[in-house]
């Protein structure tokens, strides 16, 4: 993804290796920080998954796979299976509901049933690991390319949560449509959620267009049915963390009331994603696990103030008690379509199940 650092533009990863180093993007320094965190151990890769050092589907799915790959490098020789199946599960306990986290870890476990030899099973993991970082950029560009066609000149478009680059390793999922209907000199208006509790939208997704000079606004989340009665919105496009095999779609709080009042307003209301978010176990969105998060991240906000501190403020009184589910699920009947690496589909098993023929 492009970074402007001084008059300079570079190319960044939101999540890469280097040797037994995973590095990632820091995602709370940002907007007003950019900077690179260096994870050494499994443990401290499971923590900023964790702590939402980095977070977004895919981004944490690839950092979760390189997490095993630190694993395998780090298990003693003796040990290595019992080590393995331990940081497995540390990885798999730092957040529940993003499907794309279990796939990698699994399928980095599977990388190494294959080989004999600790020696090959080390190799076979950092390998496995970095394959899963090269298709999930992959599958995004897809996204971005099938995406883009539903995209009209001078469309408005809704987007929710931080769904680009900063949620995989680039591109993004419903980012990467509108990322590349503006390559094509497109124009366009995006209208971004705030996204509370987190501020997401308003953080993260805002940074990234802003990187891109994509033309853009930050509203609160509850302006966003006044936007759409108003007819400056065309097209809604919000990603995924967990898609069931009926087509429901678990994703940040806060999508289900977009899709239902988009559908109130007949504007097309579709979200994007990888196959890797697709949980063909899952027979509908009730079957989720939804995580809640710390009643904190709603009792108090964090920024930075005019004289450039970075301070904590409370916002809600004493005693008020805090119910902060992190996603919701929108199901089959309120979605368009699902852009997915493999063309746009409508919501149904049939189709899903024919994504993996």
């Amino acid at each position: 993804m492009k970074v402007k650092i001084g008059n300079e533009v570079k190319e960044y990863k939101n999540v890469w290796m280097e040797g037994n180093i995973v590095k990632v993007i820091n995602h709370p320094k940002l907007p007003h920080f950019f900077e690179i965190t260096e994870l050494n151990t499994h443990k401290e890769t499971a923590n900023a998954i964790k702590t939402m050092i980095i977070h977004g589907a895919g981004a944490i799915g690839v950092t979760a796979g390189f997490g095993m790959a630190q694993a395998a490098l780090e298990a003693p020789d003796r040990n290595f299976d019992e080590y393995i199946s331990e940081a497995a599960n540390t990885l798999k306990n730092t957040r529940p509901t993003a499907q794309n986290l279990f796939y990698a870890i699994d399928r980095v476990i599977v990388s190494i049933k294959k080989e004999d030899s600790v020696e090959k099973k080390r190799k076979a993991a950092i390998k496995e690991a970095q394959r899963i970082s090269n298709d999930d950029e992959q599958a995004c560009r897809k996204i971005g390319e099938y995406g883009k066609e539903l995209i009209k000149n001078g469309y408005g478009i809704l987007t929710h949560c931080v769904t680009g680059g900063l949620a995989f390793v680039d591109y993004g999922s419903a980012l990467s449509p509108i990322k590349f209907a503006h390559y094509e000199g497109k124009k366009i208006f995006v209208f971004i959620d705030e996204t509370r509790p987190k501020c997401q939208g308003a953080r993260l997704t805002a940074w990234e267009l802003l990187q891109e000079g994509i033309p853009h606004a930050i509203i609160v989340d509850n302006a966003a049915g006044y936007y759409m009665n108003k007819g400056d919105i065309d097209i809604c496009i919000v990603g995924a963390d967990r898609v069931a095999s009926n087509g429901d779609v678990a994703n940040k709080i806060g999508t289900y009331e977009k899709a239902v009042l988009a559908k109130e307003n007949g504007i097309p209301f579709y979200a994007a994603f990888p196959l890797s978010t697709i949980d063909l176990e899952c027979p509908g969105g009730n079957y989720i696990p939804i995580e809640e998060r710390s009643q904190d991240e709603v009792l108090y906000n964090y920024g930075k103030t005019d004289s450039g501190e970075f301070e904590r403020v409370r916002v809600s009184p004493l005693g008020s008690q805090v119910k902060n589910p992190s996603f919701d699920v929108t199901p089959a009947k309120y979605i368009t379509g699902l852009i997915t690496p493999r063309g746009i589909i409508k919501p149904t098993k049939k189709n899903i199940l024919g994504l993996f023929k």
